[in-house]
Formats: C-alpha cells, sequence, structure tokens
C-alpha cells in the first residue's frame, strides 16, 4: 500500500497471469505419419494380393477372355463353280490368287519393342525397304496392272495406316515367298474369275468378279447365269476364328486359328445347252451380217429341233467379262430373250397350220386372192401391186400375201387363232433359264378390236422375242410338239457326279400330219424357179431341203404414232432339214437400211445352215424339193 508521504489516492496493482505452455506440435505429426503408413502397407498389400490373383489364380481365365476380346468369326469362301457348253468345254472358271497386305501401325510398335531391347537391328524405314526389295524380287515390277517395284511397296509400308493392300490377285506359291520371308505380311484369299473366250457367249454367261467390300469377300454374280445361278455356283462358305486388331476386320497376320476351321463345300458346275464351236461361228456371222446390213442390232437362235435346247443364241454386241465394268448396257443386254419386236410375216405360219389342221385348205387348192381386203375400218394390202390373182395355199405363203392369209385366217376364226397363239407359248415367258426373258405382248381376245383380226394373222398388234418365234418353228419341226427351250443341261458337282436338268414337257400344238404337210407347203418360201419364186430363196442350201419363211415387220415411228414406211424389223425362220429335221435357225434384224443385205435375212441363215449341215454332219435329203406351184 502506499505510504501517507505520497499525497495521491492508492492504485489497484496490475493482474499478472501465468504463461501459456507451448503446443505439442511433434507429437500430431507422428500420429499423422504413422495413420498414412499404415494406409499405404495396406494398399500396397491388397495390390500384391490382386497381383498374385491376376498372375497366378486368374491368369488362364483373364488371357482366355482376352483372346476371345480380339477373336472374329470369319467365312472362308467357298470355290465357285464353272460354266461348262454341253462338251465340257470351260466358258468361266475361277482360280486362286492372293492379296498380300501388312497392318504399319503394328509392324511399327512390334519394331519399336524389338529396338527397345537390341538397338543393333536398325531403322523401320530400313525393314520396310527390305521388304519392298524382296517383294519385287518375287513379284517384279507389275502384277496385273499394279506397280510392285521396290518403291511403291516400301512408300505403302511407310505410311501412317492401320491396313493397307499391297497388291492383289498375286500367284499362291509367290504369296507364300513372301510371307515366309516376312510373317507380318498378311495374306488374303482372292478367286479370280477366268472367261478364257473372252466375248463369246458373254450375254448368256454374264460376269462375276470378286467384292472386297463384302466381309470377308466373295465372288458374286453380276450378270447373266453368273448371276441368276450364284447361289448353285457359290457353294456354302466354311468357318475360322481369327485374331483382327480390335475385334474388327482386319486380321493380325500370322495369328490365324487354324485349328478352328470348318471347310468350305464348294459350288456347283453348270453344263449348259450350248455348243461354243457352234456359238463362235454364228455370233461371228451374225456380228458380220448385221454391220453389212446396216442394223442397229442383230441377233440369232440355233435350237435342237426335237429337244428345245439351245445351240447357239448370238448377238452382234457382246462384252468381255473380264473387264466389265466398262460394258455398255446394249452390250450387256441378251436381245434375244430381252427385246420384243412384231415378228411379221414369219408369224404366218400360224394360220397356215391352223387351216390346215382344221382341214379348211389343201396345199395346192387355188384361191383367188384380190389386191387388198377390207377388216373392219382398215384396208389392207399386198406388198406388190396385183389385181385378182390365183394362187395355191402354199403359194399365199411362198409368195408372203397378205390379204391371202387373212382370207384363211377369217375362214379359220378368232377363237381357233386365239387358242393357237395360246398353244404356240406366245405372250408368256418360255422358262428357258435364260435371264432378262420378256414374255411378249398378246392382246386378250376380249380386248380385241374390229381391226385386230387384220394385224394378228400378218405378224403385226403382237410382239414377241427372238427365242418365241424359234420356238413356233421348233413346234412345226418336232411334229407339232411345242419343247420349251431351255439353257441348262446339267449340274455337276466337284466330285464330277451330274445331275441332268429336269426335261420340260411338250405341248402338242397341231397334229403330226399338219407339221409335216406345213413343213413342206412353207419349202416354197426358198424356191428359185422362173415364175415360181419364193421370198426366201437365198437360204435354200444345195443337197438340203429347207422350209422357212421371211418376215418384213413395219416399225412405229415414235414421231408419229403410225408405222413408219421405212423402219423394219427384217426376220426369218428356218427349219434344216425339212424332210427330217434336226435343227431350227430364227434370226432377227433390228432397222437394217441403205445395203444390199437390207431386205432380208434369208442369206444368213444359208450361211448358218450351211455350217450346220457341216458341224454336225446332217445327211443329205433323200430327194431335192419338189417344184411347188405358187401361182398357176
Amino acid at each position: 500500500m502506499p505510504g501517507p508521504s505520497s499525497g495521491r489516492p492508492a492504485r489497484r496493482p496490475l493482474s499478472v497471469r501465468a504463461t501459456r505452455p507451448a503446443k505439442r506440435r511433434g507429437a500430431n505429426a507422428r500420429v499423422r505419419l504413422t495413420v498414412g503408413r499404415l494406409l499405404l502397407v495396406s494398399a500396397l498389400l491388397l495390390a500384391g494380393i490382386k497381383l498374385v490373383q491376376v498372375q497366378g489364380f486368374d491368369s488362364a481365365e483373364l488371357s482366355l477372355k482376352a483372346q476371345q476380346q480380339r477373336a472374329t468369326p470369319q467365312d472362308i469362301p467357298a470355290e465357285r463353280g464353272a460354266i461348262l457348253d454341253r462338251n465340257g468345254n470351260q466358258l468361266a472358271f475361277s482360280i486362286e490368287a492372293r492379296a498380300i497386305y501388312a497392318v504399319p501401325k503394328l509392324m511399327r510398335k512390334n519394331w519399336a519393342d524389338a529396338l527397345a531391347k537390341d538397338s543393333s537391328i536398325g531403322s523401320f524405314e530400313d525393314h520396310a525397304k527390305a521388304i519392298g526389295v524382296a517383294i519385287q524380287e518375287v513379284l517384279g515390277t507389275e502384277v496385273d496392272g499394279q506397280k510392285t517395284d521396290e518403291k511403291t511397296m516400301t512408300d505403302k509400308l511407310l505410311k501412317d495406316t492401320t491396313y493397307i493392300e499391297l497388291v492383289d490377285n498375286v500367284e499362291p506359291t509367290k504369296a507364300a515367298a513372301i510371307r515366309k520371308r516376312f510373317n507380318e505380311i498378311g495374306s488374303e484369299f482372292r478367286a479370280v474369275r477366268v472367261y478364257p473366250n473372252g466375248k463369246l457367249a458373254s450375254n448368256i454367261v454374264g460376269a462375276a468378279n470378286w467384292r472386297k467390300d463384302m466381309t470377308p469377300g466373295a465372288t458374286h454374280g453380276q450378270l447373266g447365269l453368273e448371276s441368276s445361278q450364284d447361289n448353285l455356283l457359290a457353294g456354302r462358305n466354311g468357318r475360322r476364328v481369327v485374331d483382327t486388331i480390335q475385334g474388327g476386320d482386319i486380321v493380325i497376320p500370322g495369328a490365324d486359328r487354324d485349328r478352328e476351321l470348318e471347310p468350305a463345300t464348294p459350288g456347283k458346275s453348270l453344263e449348259l445347252t450350248l455348243d461354243i464351236d457352234t456359238q463362235y461361228v454364228v455370233q461371228n456371222m451374225v456380228t458380220d451380217y448385221t454391220a453389212k446390213s446396216g442394223a442397229k442390232s442383230g441377233s440369232a437362235v440355233v435350237l435342237d429341233s426335237k429337244t428345245g435346247e439351245i445351240l447357239a443364241m448370238a448377238n452382234d454386241r457382246t462384252f468381255d467379262p473380264a473387264d466389265f465394268g466398262k460394258a455398255t448396257e446394249d452390250e450387256k443386254r441378251n436381245i434375244a430373250v430381252t427385246s420384243v419386236y412384231e415378228p411379221g410375216s414369219v408369224n404366218k405360219i400360224i394360220t397356215a397350220a391352223g387351216a390346215i389342221e382344221a382341214g379348211l385348205f389343201q396345199p395346192y387348192e387355188v384361191l383367188t386372192v384380190p389386191g387388198s381386203i377390207q377388216v373392219a375400218d382398215r384396208r389392207i394390202n399386198d406388198a406388190w401391186v396385183h389385181g385378182d390373182l390365183d394362187m395355191t395355199f402354199a403359194g399365199v405363203f411362198g409368195k408372203s400375201s397378205n390379204v391371202g392369209t387373212l382370207m384363211a385366217a377369217q375362214r379359220l376364226g378368232e377363237d381357233r387363232y386365239a387358242e393357237l397363239l395360246d398353244l404356240f407359248g406366245l405372250g408368256k415367258r418360255t422358262g428357258s433359264g435364260l435371264t432378262g426373258e420378256e414374255a411378249g405382248v398378246v392382246p386378250p381376245q376380249n380386248q380385241w378390236s374390229g381391226s385386230t383380226f387384220g394385224n394378228l394373222p400378218i405378224g403385226q398388234g403382237l410382239s414377241m422375242t427372238l427365242l418365241q418365234m424359234t420356238g413356233i418353228y421348233q413346234t412345226i419341226a418336232n411334229n407339232g410338239v411345242r419343247v420349251p427351250p431351255r439353257i441348262i443341261r446339267a449340274e455337276v458337282d466337284d466330285n464330277g457326279a451330274r445331275k441332268e436338268a429336269d426335261r420340260p414337257e411338250g405341248v402338242r400344238v397341231v397334229s403330226p400330219e399338219t407339221a409335216k404337210t406345213v413343213r413342206e407347203m412353207f419349202r416354197a418360201v426358198v424356191q428359185n424357179s422362173p415364175g415360181q419364186t419364193g421370198t426366201g430363196a437365198a437360204a435354200a442350201l444345195p443337197g438340203y431341203q429347207i422350209a422357212g419363211k421371211t418376215g418384213t415387220a413395219q416399225q412405229v415411228d415414235p414421231n408419229t404414232g403410225n408405222y413408219s414406211s421405212n423402219l423394219y424389223w427384217i426376220t426369218f425362220a428356218g427349219i434344216l432339214p425339212a424332210d427330217n429335221p434336226r435343227y431350227v435357225v430364227g434370226i432377227m434384224l433390228d432397222r437394217p437400211s441403205g445395203t444390199q443385205f437390207s431386205s432380208s435375212a434369208a442369206p444368213l441363215f444359208h450361211d448358218i445352215a450351211s455350217y450346220l449341215a457341216q458341224r454336225y454332219q446332217v445327211p443329205l435329203s433323200a430327194e431335192q424339193s419338189p417344184l411347188i406351184t405358187l401361182t398357176p
């Protein structure tokens, strides 16, 4: 307490607190460090346990799953069947080839891994060049138009890409030689379709090629029989499992699982009714004659008169199946079955057969034929000007009289004529087996106008294919039985076993006696005698009786919609020989003009018939055709 001498009031003493003790920081840090160490040890322990599990107990299962993830099932293309002529000559067949390829990105990765272990192996560029040199040594500098020189191959291998095809259509032995040296080069199966005869019968055979855009790739028909018979020719694919990149469709070279193969079943071969030699000669004749006649197009068909088998079917325009992509649409078409036309006077044989069958006329019966005839609202004339003219019934067709034919048709009647059109197979497809076949057009009888029956008997107002037209004459040649034509003769499996195609049933159209009489009558068409010459005398073949018919059908002018005075289809159909038929030939020329060959196809028939007689050693007729009186 202050003394009395200070004279001031006493002050309270200041408060004094004790100093706080320092915090124990070292103890807390030790706790945290201990916990962290425990967690780390626990994580390492768990990772170790998992590693032991993965590498030990589960390794086999996981490895299998990894393999399954990159394993891809893939088809093995079957060997495609051949197409043969009737004598076993090949028109189309396949040869085995390879496409060699690489997976550059995978190659670089593998090379980098190898370089890390052994730096002395050199650069990847040197390795790529070594492969390029090897490929050139084996293949040369070009394969099937593809460059295979060392630089081209090396440049491809150095591309920054997952997959690259190096060269296609390599011989299998050469591809194997390359792979033996460098197993990182892959090899894919290819089938090269070969057409040894080029353009021969290509409108019938068609074309097939290897489709890379289909997995795993296969030969597929694009046209003709190659397309319509694709399933039979192709066979059944096999099956394999391959290792692919990321489960895709790029096979890792050298990783095929050959032990898992399911073999493919080869396709069957087709044996056609064609004779390759006859096809070759007829095709050349048609091409030559079409050019000489100035026609837009031309076509011919040769049938076996008894079986209806197609021995030859030729068009002037064809294509090389090996270069299918460059063919025009006109070249691809088989106009003998895909084009329809009005047959003209060739169709008159139907009226003749119907009238003889009905007993309305005899071959040498004389008719007085005027120069024109009225049918409903139409007046129809003969092709030449004449007044009343006496003609034998055979002479009506030998001279190709429109008026005489219509006189006979009117006596026959519409009902019977319509029935005959159906029996002869007109207005419906023949079922020949050829692709793109048209049915033609025959107006239904209930739609006929008054003048329709003035058109049909002379070959106007209806349309047909050349194959149908030839089939009419096959019916007369085969004693009145129409046998639908066919192109496929048999199937042949890979063991050589042959299965005959079903033979179509014949259709009785007229009696054998009628057919024989009509054949004899139509010999008048090809006879050549002063005052008694038929319209197709140029078709005659010395030593053989020939029956046939010429045709000239007006085409409709697209500008006027009426029949043209200068656009025609020229046709001819004939039987060799008429007294013992073996072959029937049908010919069509579209719009011939401007030459001495423009008016008739009879000379072309003569040339084809002459070849057939020699090729098949057809016996000469027992006697020469008697002179038939056309105009008394």
